[in-house]
């Protein structure tokens, strides 16, 4: 595949989650459009989004539902894009879904392998290509990002890292949606800063194309050691994503009763 061939495929999956076109995510025109299933979106996505805001660089587009599209509108139209993500602008935009009992929740950026340079790199330990049988017995706490426990029947492949016949590092991919698997990356605390990650996530990138799928990576704005791992890894940045949850759904991640103060 070529790098367009990727965006391509990656935007035609953003379209579907979010309701929207192709030519919205390519816009230079801000969108709002109404939020609803689709049996073709991303497997983890719980839709319809109350309000969920998409950028590929050029506009925002923002899926949501239908009382919050004027409010929405309103914001997407005040700021530029890249502020719209962004404080103290996004507490604007907070502040206005708070009465419904909706708030900020999750923040992302997002990557596709660079297909011009992506190439297998080297640790000094050694990998194994692992299929579900081979990673059944590893849903454990130190490898949760590379495999989920609530949808593991999604998990399609993996790549373990090895020191003296022991796993060290993992990395692991599930299949989010029809033309797309998301890669996952754990490493062991004693074993980081050795190229572990970057190790894993090539090799596995270039297993996930061989069958005929896109690989696509998620990490937290402020996660660097993760962002590092994909630029390593030879992913570059393609979209961002900003999501607004339930009061209650963020107070329960947090640990945090009904009034969250009480624990400050």
């Amino acid at each position: 595949m070529t790098n367009q061939q990727l965006w391509n495929i990656a935007l035609k999956q953003s379209a579907i989650d979010l309701g929207c076109t192709i030519q919205d995510l390519t816009s230079d025109q801000n969108i709002v459009v109404l939020s609803r299933p689709h049996p073709q979106a991303r497997k983890y996505l719980q839709l319809p989004f109350s309000c969920n805001l998409v950028s590929y660089g050029s506009n925002i587009v923002a899926s949501v539902s239908p009382q919050f599209c004027d409010i929405v509108t309103k914001y997407i139209s005040r700021y530029p894009v890249e502020h719209c993500f962004e404080t103290p602008n996004l507490h604007i935009l907070s502040q206005a879904l708070a009465p419904f009992g909706q708030q900020i929740c999750f923040m992302a950026e997002y990557f596709l392998p660079d297909m011009e340079k992506l190439q297998p790199l080297c640790c000094n330990y050694e990998l194994r290509l692992l299929n579900p049988k081979d990673f059944a017995e590893l849903y454990l706490p130190q490898w949760s990002n590379a495999l989920c426990e609530k949808r593991r029947h999604l998990d399609r492949l993996a790549v373990g890292a090895y020191h003296q016949n022991q796993l060290i590092g993992l990395a692991g991919c599930s299949a989010d949606c029809d033309d797309m698997w998301q890669i996952g990356i754990d490493v062991l605390p004693a074993f980081r800063r050795q190229g572990v990650a970057s190790a894993l996530t090539s090799r596995l990138a270039l297993e996930i194309l061989q069958r005929e799928k896109v690989p696509f990576y998620c990490a937290a704005w402020s996660n660097l050691p993760s962002i590092r791992n994909a630029l390593r890894s030879f992913f570059r940045p393609a979209w961002i994503e900003m999501t607004a949850k339930p009061t209650a759904f963020v107070h329960q991640m947090n640990g945090l009763s009904e009034n969250p103060t009480e624990h400050l």
